[in-house]
């Protein structure tokens, strides 16, 4: 595992070969379509998107081109710039890679070396912010990088720095970039959170009060009762650090039965939604900061949503149960847990919003468009990707600049969304 802490890295000789992708069609927006982090702006995971297609013609939207040279992984993707951001695995080296608007290389960078262990693969999302791009490698190297050019700007090694602790999975979790804070969870005892200058990597504060060790959640900054705060999964718990100070404002037991703390929370109106999967369930809490804990206001063990995204629309709580005895899409009442509908032809989805349509991407390659109903959902439209093994589209969907992006394997693809 690489060891630089703290200082700017020896830049490394930058790949520009460019790879050839099919290409037609009009480029995206570059003017205001962003998507510059996991799940967006807010990790609300809704897009802002306006007119798009209702529904999909026969064998789906348009497809503008595939890149098939990602590397192996679970990166999604972000967007900023006029690019598009992913990360793979060549080999024994993890890469971040950016791509422009017609699907071709522009620069590639190593970071660090590849997990080779339990599901091999990369799993972070880069986040973009103020010119650069930010990624954390399995093993903890969380580096920077000049957007635009690709050059490294600053490494840390987070087991180095504040021995970070992880598991079966490895470090997963898509860093968050507040102000001028980058805010990653380590699990470590010299740092369970942590706050880095995001300009030079230097530590701002290290919470060390947390007991337990990371998670695989990519949790999500909201502003509760006046205070800007983080809200993320441990293995063991949920917990909420103040962003300015990193002291721990809350916390409330969540012991999963497998150890898999990973959907982001959904936060709303001072109600926190968790989940875990194999049966852990779905839980709702409201967080009170004068006592420091959370109240549990419902659970439901058949609620047992994992790392395939949970959207709120309208007071309906949307999301994939993933128990041992079968998959089910639900549509649940946020509030009371009351089932609206369940859906068991879909099978185990990643989901995104935009324009009024859930986009639901089957982790073996079927992609649906739905239409959320007071009375739960419809399915619009839906089409076949390359039929994969089971848990290979774990990238959620991405909807920007009118296209529809999948990953999937080493393949990244761009379709044309956009109402005629």
């Amino acid at each position: 595992m690489d060891k630089p802490t703290n200082v700017a890295v020896v830049p490394v000789l930058l790949v520009m070969a460019v790879v050839s992708a099919a290409s037609s069609g009009p480029r995206a927006d570059r003017g205001g379509s962003e998507w510059p982090d996991f799940h967006g702006p807010g990790r609300m995971n809704k897009s802002s998107e306006k007119g798009l297609l209702r529904e999909w013609p026969e064998g789906g939207p348009r497809k503008l081109w595939t890149y098939s040279s990602c590397g192996r992984g679970y990166s999604g993707v972000s967007i900023a710039e006029g690019m598009i951001f992913t990360a793979g695995d060549f080999d024994r080296q993890e890469m971040v890679l950016a791509l422009d608007m017609d699907g071709k290389l522009v620069w590639q960078q190593p970071n660090g070396a590849a997990w080779r262990r339990s599901s091999p693969g990369s799993r972070a999302t880069p986040t973009y912010s103020d010119g650069a791009v930010y990624h954390l490698n399995p093993l903890g190297r969380l580096a920077a990088y000049d957007a635009k050019s690709g050059k490294p700007l600053w490494a840390v090694d987070l087991e180095a720095e504040f021995d970070a602790m992880y598991g079966i999975w490895a470090l997963s979790e898509n860093v968050i970039v507040e102000g001028d804070k980058v805010l990653c969870m380590p699990g470590g005892p010299r740092g369970r959170i942590v706050a880095l200058d995001k300009r030079t990597g230097k530590t701002l504060w290290a919470n060390t009060e947390i007991k337990h060790s990371a998670a695989y959640c990519s949790g999500l900054v909201v502003t509760y009762e006046g205070v800007r705060q983080l809200i993320t999964l441990t293995q063991r718990s949920v917990v909420s650090v103040d962003v300015e100070t990193g002291k721990l404002l809350w916390s409330a037991p969540f012991v999963p039965r497998s150890p898999q703390n990973a959907l982001t929370p959904v936060f709303h109106d001072g109600y926190v939604f968790i989940a875990c999967g194999h049966s852990s369930g779905g839980r709702l809490i409201k967080p009170d900061l004068a006592s420091r804990t959370a109240e549990t206001i419902w659970h439901r063990e058949e609620l047992d949503d994992c790392h395939s995204g949970a959207l709120l629309i309208d007071g309906r709580l949307y999301g994939t149960a993933c128990r041992v005895g079968g998959k089910n899409f639900y549509c649940v009442d946020f509030l009371t847990g009351k089932t609206i509908k369940l859906d068991d032809s879909l099978g185990k989805v990643g989901i995104t919003y935009a324009d009024g349509r859930i986009y639901a991407l089957n982790h073996r390659g079927t992609m649906f468009l739905l239409d959320p109903t007071s009375d739960g959902f419809d399915v619009v439209s839906q089409f076949e990707l390359k039929r994969r093994p089971t848990n290979t589209y774990l990238a959620h969907p991405v909807v920007c600049g009118g296209r529809l992006y999948l990953r999937g394997g080493s393949d990244l693809h761009a379709y044309d969304i956009r109402a005629r």
